[in-house]
């Protein structure tokens, strides 16, 4: 179920912050969209989600509007996990976890076998477990960005993307949900993610969606968008390639 982006332009608050972005996603990939400050990065995924509808040109989804999508169908194919998400009412992390189900079930139906099952893997995929029983208030930040993972992975999308989803996480767990994150990809969905730290973006990334200033600077694989050249360009920062026994890294070494 491939993810398009034609001629997107979107305008917020009287002003564009996207002009007009062109991109193919394909499932079973992960695609990072790197960018500096106010490059649009939120604005794009929203837009993506269906959150957001561009003043010109479309995302389309299976070849769809994803904006001319009935929500309830959207919410199944599409998991959206925004930057600095909270809930809304102080329920265990379990029950919100599996708010992440409801897409799935009938108005006023209960949760069914499948549905327990889905809860249990998402908690499990994210260490969560332990917190199932927990009021979401009694957890600190880094264990709710956790739990707010687990529920749109309960909802086991065709595409899932993420805002920013290292926040608040300390870097055992951030290495832990890229692998989540890489692993979803690995069973065939889709995974965008909007990242800060080039690093990330280059050890979890196949594809790279690079924006400056609303509009795309590059798209294509990692190694062949994040070259020291063009992230010098983009970001104003020097980085170097480094062989190390896991692979390449990307480290930044100063700024321009």
């Amino acid at each position: 179920m491939e993810l398009r982006i034609e001629a997107a332009s979107v305008s917020l608050g009287g002003r564009q912050v996207l002009d007009t972005i062109d991109a193919d996603l394909e499932p079973g990939r992960v695609t990072a969209i790197l960018g500096p400050n106010g490059a649009g990065k939120s604005s794009l995924i929203k837009a993506m989600a269906g959150l957001i509808i561009p003043h010109g040109g479309t995302v389309l989804l299976d070849r769809r509007d994803v904006t001319r999508i009935e929500p309830r169908e959207r919410a199944r194919l599409i998991g959206y996990l925004p930057q600095d998400g909270a809930a809304a009412w102080n329920i265990t992390a379990a029950e919100l976890v599996a708010l992440g189900r409801l897409p799935h079930r009938s108005p006023f139906a209960g949760a069914s076998p499948e549905d327990d099952a889905a809860v249990t893997r998402a908690l499990v995929a994210t260490e969560t477990t332990h917190l199932a029983t927990r009021t979401v208030n009694e957890l600190s930040g880094g264990e709710r960005a956790r739990v707010l993972l687990a529920r749109v992975l309960a909802g086991e999308p065709r595409w899932l993307l993420a805002d920013e989803p290292l926040a608040s996480l300390d870097p055992a767990h951030q290495l832990d949900i890229l692998d989540r994150l890489r692993g979803v990809a690995r069973a065939g969905a889709g995974v965008v993610i909007v990242l800060h730290d080039l690093g990330h973006a280059a050890s979890i990334a196949d594809d790279v969606l690079l924006l400056k200033d609303g509009k795309v600077a590059a798209f294509g694989p990692v190694a062949e968008i994040l070259t020291e050249e063009r992230v010098a360009e983009v970001f104003e920062v020097k980085v170097r390639w480094v062989e190390v026994d896991a692979g390449r890294v990307l480290v930044p070494v100063g700024r321009i």
